[in-house]
């Protein structure tokens, strides 16, 4: 089982910036494909972006293409997200999530593991 962790969230004014972190404990992280999700209030989770257990092959949804960017350190434990030029739209609760290599998708049905999730309000 492996247990996730998030931080690096807070309040940002349009335009500007923030890194989230995710720390996986409890097995081998490079076992495992990541992603970042998110959920704004009334609204359902929706996905953000994939990672594969090998840090390649990036995928991201449209509405944050060119402006997040997914990376991971697996001597770490960690999966990132760079969020740039970050609009009052992005505003929602992120939640990092894991599934075993060789599973992947888009969907929330597609992990089996999450954390609990970072604050992101961004200003206008």
């Amino acid at each position: 089982q492996v247990q996730l962790v998030e931080s690096g969230g807070g309040l940002v004014q349009a335009g500007g910036s923030l890194r989230l972190s995710c720390a996986a404990s409890g097995r081998t992280f490079s076992d495992y494909n990541a992603g970042w999700f998110r959920q704004a209030p009334g609204k359902e989770r929706e996905f953000v972006a994939r990672i594969m257990w090998s840090g390649g092959y990036a995928y991201y949804a449209d509405f944050v293409k060119g402006r997040f960017t997914i990376s991971r350190d697996n001597v770490k434990n960690l999966v990132y997200l760079q969020m740039n030029s970050l609009k009052p739209e992005d505003t929602a609760v992120y939640y990092c999530a894991a599934v075993p290599a060789g599973r992947i998708g888009v969907r929330t049905y597609d992990y089996d593991y999450w954390g609990q999730g970072t604050q992101v309000t961004v200003s206008s």
